[in-house]
């Protein structure tokens, strides 16, 4: 087990948008890896993540989008979430294995904070979560942070 940096006494709430169930497993997994109180929600759409985010009561600490998804892909569902200003301070990491720089600098530009590659490796994976969310408890909204971590 990883131990964290971003370990507060505040319990972290991470909601995660991916159509992809085995993608969702491995993503709490490495979740659970890191030694640090996290809350994970899982959508398996971006409507349903919107559905949530307008009626839920608490906002997140922040949200992974899988960039490629049925019905609305992330990049639209980030242009969504960044037109309501209640969302505006929540930060968004886009999470894919696309790895096209110019596609990353328009993501940032439609106001993702990080873009976290998808890999294949588990280990990976998880550093790559810790220093994510490490680098957003350090500053959330700052510029924006591509992470990328090859184990």
């Amino acid at each position: 087990m990883i131990t964290s940096n971003i370990t507060t006494d505040k319990k972290w709430s991470v909601f995660l948008a991916d159509d992809d169930a085995t993608d969702q497993e491995i993503f709490s997994d490495a979740l659970a890896e890191i030694n640090a109180p996290i809350s994970l929600r899982t959508f398996n759409n971006a409507l349903e993540l919107l559905k949530e985010l307008e009626t839920g009561t608490a906002l997140p600490d922040v949200i992974f989008l899988d960039l490629y998804m049925p019905v609305m892909d992330g990049s639209d569902c980030l242009i969504k979430i960044r037109k309501n200003p209640l969302f505006q301070n929540v930060p968004i990491v886009l999470y894919s294995t696309e790895f096209d720089i110019d596609r990353i600098e328009e993501l940032f530009e439609c106001g993702a904070n990080r873009y976290l590659r998808k890999t294949a490796s588990f280990e990976s994976l998880v550093s790559s979560l810790e220093r994510t969310l490490d680098s957003l408890k350090r500053n959330a909204i700052s510029g924006p942070a591509l992470i990328n971590i090859v184990v």
